[in-house]
């Protein structure tokens, strides 16, 4: 600690403005802001000494007022419980506590047993091997986990079904399996953040790498305050601060060694530690003191300040033609002043509005109420390219149909049936906005083809998006047209309160 001091007094020469009182003192809670998450991948439950990181990573986190998010392992929760870390355990309680799978990097991992099964399969089995550390971590710290990331790159599109059932509203971790803009954004009704621009970390190697990070850290904050202020991450793992490598090698391309042949990876020498934990600290607490435009959030905080404001929202016939009028062969989320509809949300909003009103006749009394988001379609979508036509009797006994289906199944149904002929849903909702904008029933109508234009969020399966975790050569396309069909269920989250 005495070192760490004179490196604060020492600074203060260098960059007089980190121990100064912040040069924009004027600013007003209105003006644009920019908010940072800050969170550790709490998941070594191999080297006791990253118990220790964890216990300080906690400690000055508590000391310096910023309240961080903690992701945690399953086994690595049993395993603080087991090496009676209390003391551990009582100073994470202090912060937020997310999920971060039962085992990490034991294969099969996530994305390896949820790529061959479905949507239904997928979600069940996801709960049955990861619920056992969901349980664990409410009991030894007395909460349940608030948000989820993946292990490595092992993403999954089932886990946020699994987080439905959970109740857990965000999803936080790096990766590219799902991204807008690198922007908060919502998938699958949660609150995704996920494959955003900016991670601000500052090395933990050499000094110098302070003057790097804080030169990446103005120029981030620059830019975001220039769009209206954002988000950005900063995380780590605790292991970082005490060990050469990650206690995770082990499982590189695949391999999957029993636990009594695992090895533990070399310690950073006293030196190479206080260096780490200096520069960390020391950035942590310059980003403090230098700007108050600059605020530390949790996944909770963010879940509050990106509040879905949709959900809940009661819409008028003449709210619900304005978004039909909008929607034509690209079917994309709509932005509606201080709120944003999914795909999914218009399907839903739109065929009930047409059950409730068939002959479209008086209106002055139709509302429909957005009660949540309704999944992607989860099966097989037919192919559609030339256009057809069915009379105006079998369209609103498919939007009956449909309406029922979203009920039962809450999901968009993979296939709409007019009498025998199935077409996807994108050229069911087109036709259905057409019918919604029109005044009065027609004898037919006509349907035409429509594309989902927001499935470029999710990329196609390549073997870019899976990292070191995996055999070489790892592929999942099935998975991935899975998530692109969830795709469906994505839009942007717009703050509550001026970013």
């Amino acid at each position: 600690m005495k070192q760490f001091a004179l490196a604060l007094i020492l600074a203060s020469l260098v960059w007089p403005e980190c121990m100064a009182a912040p040069p924009d003192s004027t600013l007003s809670p209105s003006k644009p802001r920019m908010y940072v998450l800050l969170w550790f991948d709490t998941e070594d439950y191999l080297l006791p000494a990253s118990d220790d990181a964890a216990l300080r990573n906690a400690t000055f986190c508590t000391q310096a007022g910023v309240k961080a998010s903690f992701k945690l392992v399953g086994e690595k929760a049993r395993s603080l419980e087991q090496r009676g870390r209390q003391d551990v355990i009582e100073a994470l309680k202090k912060h937020e506590i997310g999920y971060h799978t039962d085992y990490h990097s034991v294969h099969p991992t996530p994305a390896q047993y949820a790529s061959t099964l479905g949507w239904d399969e997928g979600v069940a089995e996801f709960i049955r091997r990861e619920g056992r550390g969901v349980a664990d971590i409410k009991r030894i710290f007395g909460t349940g986990p608030s948000w989820y990331g993946q292990p490595g790159s092992s993403w999954c599109p089932q886990a946020f079904g699994a987080m439905r059932t959970w109740d857990m509203p965000v999803y936080m971790d790096m990766g590219t399996h799902v991204g807008l803009d690198g922007r908060p954004h919502y998938f699958c009704g949660i609150l995704t953040l996920y494959h955003l621009r900016y991670i601000l970390r500052v090395g933990l190697d050499r000094s110098e790498q302070f003057e790097e990070a804080t030169e990446r850290f103005r120029a981030a904050r620059q830019e975001l305050l220039a769009e209206g202020g954002g988000v950005a991450h900063i995380y780590y793992h605790p292991c970082e601060f005490v060990h050469e490598k990650f206690w995770d090698g082990i499982f590189l391309d695949g391999e999957n060694p029993p636990p009594e042949d695992w090895k533990a990876p070399s310690a950073k020498t006293a030196e190479q530690s206080r260096i780490a934990y200096e520069n960390f600290e020391f950035y942590i607490r310059w980003i403090q003191n230098t700007f108050d435009d600059v605020e530390f959030l949790t996944a909770t905080d963010a879940a509050q300040l990106y509040r879905d404001r949709a959900k809940g929202r009661t819409f008028t016939a003449s709210e619900l033609r304005e978004i039909a009028g909008e929607i034509g062969e690209e079917i994309t989320f709509q932005r509606r002043g201080d709120f944003v509809l999914a795909p999914s949300e218009v399907f839903a909003l739109l065929t009930a509005a047409l059950t409730r009103n068939p002959d479209l006749g008086d209106v002055s009394e139709l509302q429909v109420v957005l009660e949540n988001t309704p999944l992607g379609p989860t099966g097989i979508v037919p192919n559609f390219e030339k256009p057809v036509t069915t009379s105006w009797s079998q369209f609103v006994r498919t939007t009956f149909d449909v309406q029922e289906y979203i009920g039962q199944h809450g999901r968009v149904p993979s296939t709409v049936w007019l009498g025998s002929t199935g077409v996807p849903p994108e050229v069911y909702l087109r036709a259905l906005a057409r019918v919604m904008a029109s005044s009065e029933p027609s004898e037919t109508v006509e349907v035409r083809p429509a594309s989902l234009s927001t499935a470029k969020y999710v990329p196609d399966d390549s073997t870019k998006i899976w990292g070191w975790l995996f055999p070489k050569g790892f592929r999942a396309p099935d998975l991935m047209q899975l998530a692109k069909q969830q795709a469906w269920t994505i839009k942007p989250a717009i703050p509550n309160r001026s970013p």
